[in-house]
């Protein structure tokens, strides 16, 4: 065997040995009567009160809710493009027909942008007239926290009577109808 295991099987052994030793030793059991600090025993429980308090708890909740929204019909959209630069081309020719010098100019810009508006007017309404209502619902969901109170028992004050004495003290359990004391006789000087 190897030494690590020696070791090892010499040191179980010796806790062993420890313990049962411990265990033959009668100063070692245990009387429920009987602690170094003192003596116990049982007093007769009165009343048990809870003591109660308000605490918030806030939970995430999710929420979905439907919205409906219309495809773009805007002078940039894809459905409207092409009659937008065809409407606007139009108008640059219109314009190109009216004024001279400068007026001109103004006339050129003035066309292609009523034309691009007119073009897009009709290209949306063309594409409403083939596709139909361009509406879609949409379902959207969030997380929110939603608060609530609560009563929570916080303890429990007990009274209870010992040697013809009530006594109060607060127990984070309700002890049924005993409760354990610890009672201390100390000899006092006089």
């Amino acid at each position: 065997m190897s030494l690590k295991i020696r070791s090892l099987v010499a040191a179980v052994g010796l806790a062993l040995a420890s313990g049962a030793a411990l265990a033959d030793d009668p100063r070692n059991t245990y009387d429920s009567r009987y602690d170094r600090d003192g003596d116990y025993d049982f007093a007769q429980v009165l009343h048990v009160e809870p003591r109660r308090r308000q605490v918030r708890v806030s939970e995430p909740v999710r929420e979905c809710w439907q919205e409906t929204s219309v495809a773009s019909n805007g002078p940039f959209s894809y459905n409207n493009v092409g009659g937008t630069l065809i409407g606007g081309a139009l108008g640059i020719a219109a314009g190109n027909q009216v004024g001279h010098g400068r007026g001109k100019d103004v006339a050129r810009v003035a066309g292609a942008l009523i034309g691009g508006a007119i073009g897009a007017n009709v290209s949306r309404d063309r594409q409403q007239q083939l596709y139909g209502d361009q509406r879609r619902t949409h379902e959207r969901c969030d997380v929110r926290r939603r608060d609530s109170w609560e009563e929570r028992i916080d303890g429990y004050e007990v009274t209870y009577e010992y040697a013809g004495r009530e006594y109060v003290t607060q127990m984070p359990y309700d002890p049924g109808e005993r409760i354990r004391v610890r009672v201390d006789v100390t000899p006092t000087a006089g």
